[in-house]
C-alpha cells in the first residue's frame, strides 16, 4: 500500500461512518459478541492465524481500527504475558464498548472451542492419537495461507523502507534461533530500540487514527492493582485453605499471567501444573492436547477439558470453567489496565520512532511463525505446497472469505488423505 492510500485509508477509518474507535462510545454488545462468536467458530490455525482472521475483519472490512492502530495494539500483546489473539480481540472490544465489551469478544471468541473442549472432557478423549486425520490436515494447510497474507499485507505497511525490512529480518531471526516466548520479547524490544535510529520521516505518523479504551485510569489501576493482588494472593490461600478450586485457580492463573509467548509455550506449564500433582494422567493430557489442535480459537482452552477431565476439585463443567476463567483472567487484566495509558503513550515523537521498529519486529514475529510451526508442520509435499498456493490465491486475488477457504480447504484434505 503506497504511503498516499495508506493516508487515505487511515482517513477514512478514524471516521464515524467508518466505524472507527474514535468515539470509544457504548455499541451494541450482542453485535460485538456475533462477530466474535463466528470468527471463534471459524478461526482455525493458531493465534498468528488468529491475528490474520482479526486484521481481516476489523481493519479491511468493519474498519473498526485504522492499519496503525491495530499493528500498535498486535504489538502491545505481543509484549504483554498471555495469549496475544485473546488480548487483541479483548482490546478490540474495549475500544468499542468498554469492560462489558472486552467481556462479550472474550465470551464470542472463547466460547466455541471451550465448549467442544469441555465436551472433549466427557468422552471424546482419544482425538488425535491414531494419526492426523485428512481434514485436519487441510486446515493447517489453509492457516499457512491466511497467515502468509498477514504477513504481506503487515509487511507493506510495516516494513517498506530498507532499514525496516532489515529490523523485520533480525526479528524473525532471533525468533526462529531462539523460539521461546523469551525470544519474542527479545525481539521486540530490539526493535523498539533500534527504531529509535529510524530518520523521522520513516517513522509512523501521527495520522489520528485512535486506538482509545473506555476505561479510566483509576479502572485501569484498579485492573493492574487486581492482577498483581492474584498472583501473591492466590497461592497464599491455596496454602492456606487447601481448597481444590482454589488451587486449580492458582495453578491456571498463574499458568496464564507468567507465560510469554502465548499458545503453546503454555502446555509445558499446565503439564507440570496439572499432571506433576497427579490431577490427570499423561495419556489424557496428551488426547486433549491432540484434541485442541483441531479446534478453533484460542488454545488456552486447552484449559477447559483439564478442569472437565481432573480427579482433582470439581471436574466436570465447574472444573472446566474454573480453569478456562482463571487462565485468562491475568490477560483480561492486563489489557484493561495499560490499555487507557497506551494510546496517549504512542503519540509521542520517541515513541512513535520506536513502535516503526517494533511494528517491523512484529512483522518479523510472523514471517517466523510463518515458516515454524505453521509451514514446517502442515507442508509436507508437492501437494500440500499446491493446496496453500491455491488457498493464498483465493484468500488474496479472489477475495474469498476466510471462513469459506477454510471450510474449503478441510474438505480438500479429507479428500486427499481418502486417496
Amino acid at each position: 500500500m503506497a504511503p498516499e492510500e495508506t493516508r487515505g485509508f487511515m482517513q477514512q477509518t478514524s471516521t464515524p461512518e467508518a466505524g472507527g474507535s474514535g468515539a470509544g462510545g457504548s455499541h451494541g454488545l450482542l453485535p460485538l459478541f456475533a462477530v466474535f462468536f463466528r470468527l471463534g467458530l471459524t478461526s482455525f490455525g493458531g493465534p498468528v492465524a488468529h491475528l490474520a482472521f482479526f486484521r481481516d475483519e476489523f481493519v479491511t472490512r468493519r474498519r473498526w481500527l485504522g492499519e496503525r492502530a491495530y499493528a500498535d495494539l498486535v504489538a502491545l500483546c505481543q509484549f504483554l504475558p498471555g495469549p496475544a489473539s485473546s488480548q487483541v480481540g479483548m482490546g478490540i472490544g474495549l475500544t468499542r464498548a468498554g469492560i462489558p465489551g472486552a467481556i462479550a469478544a472474550w465470551l464470542g471468541f472463547t466460547l466455541p472451542s471451550a465448549i467442544v473442549m469441555i465436551a472433549a472432557g466427557y468422552g471424546v478423549l482419544a482425538m488425535g492419537t491414531g494419526g492426523e486425520p485428512g481434514w485436519l490436515a487441510g486446515l493447517k494447510i489453509v492457516a499457512a495461507a491466511v497467515v502468509a497474507q498477514a504477513v504481506w499485507g503487515m509487511a507493506r505497511s510495516h516494513a517498506a523502507d530498507p532499514v525496516r525490512i532489515v529490523l523485520a529480518v533480525a526479528a524473525g531471526a532471533i525468533a526462529i534461533a531462539w523460539p521461546a516466548g523469551a525470544g519474542q520479547i527479545v525481539a521486540i524490544l530490539l526493535g523498539g530500540l533500534f527504531g529509535l535510529l529510524i530518520p523521522e520521516r520513516h517513522a509512523v505518523p501521527d495520522d489520528g487514527d485512535r486506538l482509545p479504551a473506555a476505561v479510566s485510569r483509576r479502572t485501569a489501576f484498579g485492573a493492574l492493582i487486581l492482577f498483581a493482588a492474584l498472583l501473591v494472593l492466590l497461592p497464599i490461600l491455596s496454602d492456606k485453605t487447601d481448597l481444590a478450586t482454589v488451587r486449580i485457580a492458582d495453578a491456571a492463573y498463574r499458568s496464564g499471567a507468567l507465560v510469554f509467548g502465548g499458545g503453546h509455550v503454555v502446555l509445558p506449564l499446565l503439564q507440570e501444573a496439572t499432571v506433576g500433582p497427579g490431577w490427570i494422567g499423561v495419556d489424557a493430557f496428551v488426547a486433549g492436547y491432540g484434541l485442541v489442535q483441531a479446534v478453533p480459537g484460542p488454545l488456552f482452552t486447552f484449559s477447559a477439558y483439564l478442569g472437565t477431565v481432573m480427579s482433582f476439585g470439581p471436574g466436570g463443567v465447574l472444573g472446566g470453567a474454573v480453569m478456562l476463567v482463571a487462565i485468562f483472567l491475568p490477560s483480561f487484566l492486563l489489557v484493561v489496565g495499560v490499555l487507557p495509558f497506551w494510546d496517549g503513550l504512542r503519540r509521542r515523537v520517541l515513541l512513535r520512532r520506536a513502535l516503526s521498529g517494533v511494528n517491523a519486529a512484529v512483522v518479523g514475529l510472523l514471517l517466523a511463525a510463518l515458516w515454524d510451526p505453521v509451514i514446517t508442520s502442515a507442508i509436507h509435499d508437492w501437494i500440500d505446497a499446491a493446496l496453500a498456493l491455491l488457498a493464498l490465491a483465493a484468500l488474496m486475488l479472489w477475495r474469498v472469505p476466510p471462513w469459506l477457504v477454510v471450510a474449503l480447504g478441510a474438505a480438500a484434505g479429507a479428500v486427499i488423505g481418502a486417496l
